[in-house]
């Protein structure tokens, strides 16, 4: 009797987040949401990741009422987000209770399945959020951000799942973000945490496309004892994405394991995601190839182009090459931290100001964060002479305890500069959305009442004008330093960040 495989469908979140830049309407969405719900898949990932600042920063749509919709519309799905343990949705730690007041009211919107991650893999920034979804009684899935480095091992990764487990979590997720999980290896961590965890351990795998290889790591994982892995439809697939969910069925054929994926339905939507897909050209990734150069750089394919971009924007775009070498530099120096958001934006980008201003010469303030452990511990340790820099720019010593331990109760003051904007309605949902990005919620609850966007366009139409990411300050390739401290604005993999730059001491 075969074993079943059971699949988490991707094409309502991350699919589109990976292929189209996070700005598929949800418009775009209600018509295959009787399909997905009817096509037997374990869950739907719907929500988390980049969709709640995408909707409304682009979208002027609510993500608290995206997510009720889907909920009404798919009422036999599981459904499932992503949550960045102590970061929520945002990029910076919040207090506890923030925490605890999201957990409880993303469930209460309609999320069954919250997969929590930390960019650092410190478990200590998982806590508070794992034990926020038990008390709700929803599925709190602990997930390992797979990378590669001397330190990163099968066994340190299998002692992680075991202290999730104990932590309380359902299930293990193995969260490979660039596409840098191979074969042997996959078999080998899926054993490790079955082993050290128990067999009933549910081991759901997520990879990307990104490097042509995962689609026979999670074959292999699969052999392994695997019991859930991610795909999204065909029509939303590969390239910066992941692996298409009719391959992974077809794969599977005659090797004694089946999924129970409804494959008509699997077509319907695949077939209306292929339709929808092309309105949205402006948005594509570049990266829609095989890159295995990530297993270098372990950044992520549309990272990459953004870096190209910035650089060509200062003149320097011969110098890619360099910057992802600088990135694996960099990564040491900060003690080996995974490259997932907002890891990943920091890093890159401190990589790029060493190879355009000089090593080191000036540090972002994120990344003086990151050194002095204000995002949380790394596996490695830190290189000295840029923890003493990283002191100097930031004015403020290195930690070793929790970050959210040093947080002071914040829920209440929040609520009061949310409460006081035009266009909050006072609930706890616009509270969280302000709390989240308070420099774009302002605006959205402004022009929430004009309703909801539609960025796709139908061939031959005027696409709607891109924004445009501010520059880097210029500088000579010998690297001066600043004579004053430069704010500005720096895209990278599509979403914005702000960032300080001052003049070292």
């Amino acid at each position: 009797m075969s074993r079943i495989v059971e699949i988490t469908e991707l094409a309502l979140r991350d699919a589109h987040q990976s292929l189209l830049a996070t700005r598929m309407a949800l418009d775009d969405m209600i018509p295959a949401c009787e399909d997905i719900d009817n096509a037997g898949y374990w869950s739907v990932e719907c929500w988390g990741g980049a969709t709640f600042d995408s909707c409304i920063r682009f979208l002027n749509e609510d993500p608290w009422e995206r997510l009720r919709t889907l909920r009404k519309l798919m009422p036999k799905s599981r459904l499932q987000m992503l949550l960045r343990g102590q970061n929520l949705l945002g990029y910076r730690h919040y207090e506890d209770s923030v925490v605890e007041r999201f957990v409880e009211k993303s469930a209460a919107n309609g999320i069954d399945v919250f997969r929590i991650f930390d960019a650092l893999n410190d478990v200590r920034n998982l806590r508070t959020s794992i034990a926020a979804v038990k008390k709700t009684g929803k599925h709190a899935q602990g997930a390992i951000s797979y990378t590669i480095s001397p330190l990163h091992t099968v066994e340190a990764f299998a002692a992680m799942a075991a202290e999730l487990r104990d932590m309380g979590c359902d299930s293990i997720c193995i969260k490979d973000m660039a596409g840098l999980l191979k074969p042997q290896p996959a078999y080998d961590l899926v054993k490790a945490i079955k082993q050290k965890c128990g067999s009933d351990t549910l081991v759901h795998v997520h990879a990307h496309a990104t490097t042509g290889v995962t689609l026979v790591s999670i074959m292999k994982a699969i052999e392994a004892g695997c019991d859930i892995v991610d795909t999204a439809v065909s029509s939303l697939s590969l390239g910066p994405g992941h692996n298409p969910t009719e391959s992974l069925v077809e794969l599977l054929e005659g090797t004694g394991y089946e999924t129970r994926l409804n494959k008509e339905c699997v077509r319907r939507i695949s077939d209306h995601f292929a339709q929808i897909r092309p309105r949205y050209r402006e948005f594509f990734s570049e990266n829609t190839g095989v890159d295995t150069e990530i297993f270098k750089s372990q950044i992520p394919g549309g990272m990459i182009s953004n870096m190209e971009s910035q650089l060509r924007g200062q003149g320097a775009g011969d110098r890619l090459q360099e910057v992802l070498e600088e990135v694996s530099r960099v990564r040491k120096d900060a003690g080996y931290p995974p490259l997932v958001t907002p890891s990943s934006q920091i890093v890159g980008s401190q990589a790029v100001f060493n190879v355009l201003m000089g090593k080191y010469k000036v540090l972002t303030g994120e990344f003086a964060d990151l050194m002095l452990g204000y995002y949380g511990s790394t596996i490695g340790a830190k290189d000295p002479e840029v923890l003493k820099k990283a002191e100097a720019h930031a004015k403020k010593p290195a930690i070793t305890v929790r970050p959210a331990d040093l947080q002071k109760p914040e829920w209440e003051s929040l609520s009061a500069a949310a409460c006081a904007l035009k266009g909050s309605n006072g609930s706890d949902e616009d509270v969280l959305t302000y709390a989240m990005f308070p420099q774009v919620a302002p605006k959205f609850f402004e022009s929430r009442a004009q309703g909801r966007k539609n960025l796709g366009r139908d061939p031959g139409k005027e696409a709607p004008g891109a924004e445009q990411a501010a520059k880097v300050p210029s500088v000579a390739k010998g690297g001066a330093a600043l004579s004053a401290t430069v704010n500005y604005v720096i895209t990278l993999n599509g979403r914005e960040h702000r960032v300080t730059v001052a003049p070292e001491k």
